[in-house]
């Protein structure tokens, strides 16, 4: 068969690099990004960092590596490799100028994320505080063990000299876990976000801090807010903006995506909310000469804007522009990058609004699928929309086998570009071949839909978002394009325990895969690392409210399971722990239902090998071949 009558086959769907890590030169001249791609040979997948150079209008690889970052001059790119792969990643440093590979740091555990001196001098960094002495004797004596929400190691903050070549910290490792940072331009001043500990609980109460490297003085600056992602500095180092959530109970302070972008004076300690004329939550990337740098998400595309000093939000990118995920800018604001994908494509990086990679001639040639926003009404009138995925030519007065894919989060959302860019472990592509058309809603409590829309699963998970799901399906067997006979539910964590909910709860679906997902909230709120995520959707303990618990709970309805259940669940998944895939595979075993129970060993999330990747797409597709197909 000739290959312009196919679509691409899983291996090829794992294939397509991902980019990401873009960083502009402050000259204009080069943008450098990561490109991570499967090598199957090995079974890993490797990230290659790659260079743009305007004058030669071409990519060029350059090194292995992550998170490359411009020197001030434009003439040298830091980034961190893991060098010789005994002591992590560190910072190296390679120039345009005859300068040969150097290696700045040799931290024993390596470094988390650093930022160029605005001299070129040196670098600002974080790594892991040593291992205290203690610890470490303790050890010596006894051997592996530890106690439980004690024995952790912060993050700290560090500084290294290029010219003196030596390194110190600038923070205590008591108290301070360094999560976010930013330099003045002077390179006097970090503001940086910090916990108490690395802790996933302590993780939703960020603190702002202000540190003066010469004198050492460090201050606490905003107490009543929660501070949520990016923060920076103004140019003139006189301002700081960042995104917080104000206290108000238990919801607001965690869920930091319900947020507001906030301009601190360090002058004299004023806040400032700009009114923006949308309800979503904003991230601020740069302040430049000609403002603030924001992205947002604006139901199914991100956006980018400059907020100017008087207020005003110049779009940069259009109603029509596709999804700008990630961008980079220049201090003067004269020179821009980003990464887009535009509707049924994947991402491209872009260089001053011209496409420089060409990542999407991989699906020249190939047969694709077509991705298009639809919307209807839950059964308590909420309007929600999805992405429906068919063939190009499909036959819209045939009755179609319908796969649900639900997406995880919850606040997260599908988009309308093509489906490997957020996608590993559900081959859509292949799914079209086989005849399938597949929806993936937007249900209650996804972002982009604005603050009402995000706190519409409070207190209502499960059955508020099983409700979502079904009416959609029902919207696409009213239309006639579905056979209400061959509809399947799949998706990883929190999609994977609406798919549980969903096939347990309702007749409605022919077959299920769970991946990753919660079968039972009590299980998982003693289990998990962040037990705060489930208290922030229902808002009690299990002890205090055990009735809100049960009734969001798949477990809760298993006697009335029917549905044949594929559950994939990787044995070291922190978020949602294995015990809740045990839990459902008995459960459904002793209701005498078809179920399988694949547990991928070492994995967490997700897995680094693509050979994992491609297992999990391969049965996900032998499953629902099998139960609405064949």
């Amino acid at each position: 068969m000739n290959k312009s009558d196919t679509y691409l086959n899983i291996e090829e769907l794992l294939s397509i690099p991902a980019i990401s890590d873009l960083h502009i030169s402050e000259d204009g001249h080069h943008v450098a990004f990561v490109k991570n791609t499967a090598d199957w040979e090995e079974n890993t997948y490797r990230n290659s960092i790659v260079i743009y150079e305007k004058n030669k209008g071409e990519c060029i690889p350059f090194t292995e590596g992550i998170s490359p970052l411009w020197s001030p001059d434009s003439n040298r790119l830091a980034y961190l490799s893991d060098g010789d792969g005994n002591s992590g990643n560190q910072i190296f440093v390679e120039g345009f100028n005859g300068e040969g590979r150097v290696q700045v740091t040799d931290e024993n555990d390596g470094i988390i994320q650093f930022n160029w001196h605005p001299s070129g001098k040196g670098f600002y960094y974080v790594a892991p505080a040593p291992e205290s002495k203690e610890i470490r004797k303790r050890r010596e004596k006894y051997g592996e063990f530890h106690y439980a929400g004690k024995d952790y190691r912060n993050h700290c903050l560090w500084y290294v000299d290029l010219i003196e070549h030596v390194s110190y910290p600038l923070t205590d490792s008591r108290g301070c876990h360094i999560q976010e940072f930013d330099v003045s331009s002077d390179g006097e001043k970090v503001v940086f976000m910090a916990t108490s500990s690395p802790d996933g609980e302590d993780g939703q109460n960020r603190e702002l801090y202000l540190l003066n490297r010469p004198s050492g003085e460090l201050r606490k600056l905003d107490g009543d807010k929660v501070v949520g992602g990016s923060v920076c500095f103004s140019l003139q180092a006189t301002k700081i903006c960042y995104t917080a959530s104000i206290r108000e109970k238990e919801y607001y302070k965690t869920h930091i995506m319900d947020s507001t972008l906030v301009i601190y004076d360090l002058t004299n300690g004023e806040r400032i909310q700009p009114l923006l004329d949308f309800d979503h939550a904003v991230v601020p990337i740069r302040w430049t000469a000609k403002g603030i740098l924001l992205m947002w998400q604006d139901k199914t595309n991100y956006r980018i804007g400059l907020l100017s000093e008087d207020g005003k939000l110049d779009m940069i990118s259009g109603k029509s522009d596709g999804c700008i995920m990630e961008a980079s800018i220049t201090g003067d604001g004269n020179h821009l990058a980003y990464r887009k994908a535009a509707p049924n494509e994947t991402f491209e990086v872009y260089a001053n609004g011209e496409k420089i990679t060409n990542v999407n001639d991989l699906l020249q040639g190939r047969r694709t699928s077509n991705r298009e926003i639809i919307s209807w009404s839950s059964s308590d009138g909420l309007e929600i929309e999805g992405v429906l995925t068919t063939p190009k030519d499909v036959d819209w007065n045939k009755k179609h086998p319908l796969l649900v894919f639900i997406h995880g989060g919850p606040d997260w959302a599908s988009f309308p570009i093509h489906s490997s860019c957020f996608n590993e472990k559900y081959p859509v592509e292949f799914f079209i071949d086989k005849g399938f058309i597949v929806l993936e809603p937007n249900y209650r409590g996804s972002s982009g839909y604005g603050n009402d829309f995000l706190k519409a699963n409070y207190r209502n998970l499960g059955i508020g978002d099983c409700e979502d799901v079904i009416s959609g399906v029902d919207a696409l067997v009213d239309r006639g394009i579905v056979d209400q006979d061959r509809v399947g539910v799949m998706g990883w964590s929190q999609g994977g325990f609406i798919s549980a909910f969903c096939s347990i709860y309702s007749d409605r679906f022919k077959a299920a895969s769970v991946g990753g997902g919660i079968s039972n909230w009590v299980t998982n709120y003693v289990n998990t690392d962040l037990p705060s995520f489930i208290r922030m959707h229902v808002g009690e303990t299990p002890w205090n409210d055990p009735e809100i618990y049960a009734k969001a709970s798949p477990m809760t309805y298993i006697q009335s399971a029917s549905t044949p259940t594929l559950i994939q669940h990787g044995e070291k998944d922190a978020r949602v722990p294995i015990p809740n895939a045990y839990e459902l595979y008995k459960g459904l075993k002793d209701m005498g239902v078809e179920t399988e129970l694949v547990v991928f060993e070492g994995m967490g999330y997700s897995s680094d090998k693509p050979g994992i990747h491609r297992a999990i797409m391969e049965q996900n597709l032998g499953w629902f071949l099998k139960w609405l197909v064949n």
